[in-house]
């Protein structure tokens, strides 16, 4: 499997990469945010560990512009312990994240932790994403609800899709519109609560008590898996 790490401390990125070589895996490096999302782009990486503080391009808006065209697991790095900053990691984009300084052991352990979910989801969900009575066929872009085809318009569908390959995750309303419309959209966040209340209306049992397309309150929304 292969590995990004993204890091401006040289000799910190030498030391993750001299032991991830060491458990097996390929590990390709950056030392600046930009650098990251050319990687990201033009390279398939298993899993991205990516520091938040970097030059050209910080780590959190590296990570949103990632998230516009891959959901590679992604460990976030930070020398700062606030609850604040890790929802920021997270509402980024990020799956995991830790804080400097780190036991290097402990991030082989969430590595390997956040690989094996991945491959989980990619042997589970390749062509067909299941849960509960709601099927998303994701070469065709078509959904069904108890077998029956439901139409979506295209948003409606990268939003749920979205939502189900990353089931529990919760997304900000902002991270929603980053990720699904993108950073040229102009409209304001609104726009994702219209598509969630929609998504409910064609997909939930009940649109008023839904089991699946959920809200955090606070925070955003997220899709039990």
């Amino acid at each position: 499997m292969k590995i990004l790490v993204v890091d401006d401390e040289k000799l910190l990125v030498k030391g993750m990469k001299f032991n991830l070589e060491n458990e097996g895996y390929e590990v390709e490096c950056a030392y600046d945010g930009a650098a990251a999302v050319d990687l990201a782009r033009t390279c398939r990486f298993d899993l991205i560990i990516l520091d938040v503080m970097m030059p050209q391009l910080d780590g959190l808006e590296a990570c949103m512009r990632i998230r516009e065209f891959s959901n590679v697991p992604i460990i976030m790095l930070t020398a700062k312990s606030d609850d604040a900053d890790k929802l920021m990691g997270f509402e980024s984009g990020a799956d995991d994240y830790l804080t400097k300084p780190f036991n290097i052991l402990e991030l082989k352990a969430r590595v390997r932790a956040l690989l094996r979910r991945a491959a989980g989801v990619q042997r589970s969900a390749s062509a067909e994403l299941s849960v509960g009575d709601i099927t998303l066929n994701t070469e065709e872009r078509a959904a069904f609800k108890a077998g029956r085809p439901v139409e979506l318009t295209a948003k409606e569908y990268d939003l749920v899709e979205m939502l189900m390959r990353n089931p529990r995750r919760v997304y900000s309303r902002e991270n929603l519109m980053n990720v699904v419309w993108g950073y040229t959209y102009s409209g304001d966040y609104r726009t994702v609560d219209v598509h969630i209340r929609r998504l409910r209306e064609k997909l939930e049992n009940n649109p008023a008590e839904p089991e699946y397309i959920l809200t955090k309150w606070g925070v955003g929304y997220y899709f039990k898996g």
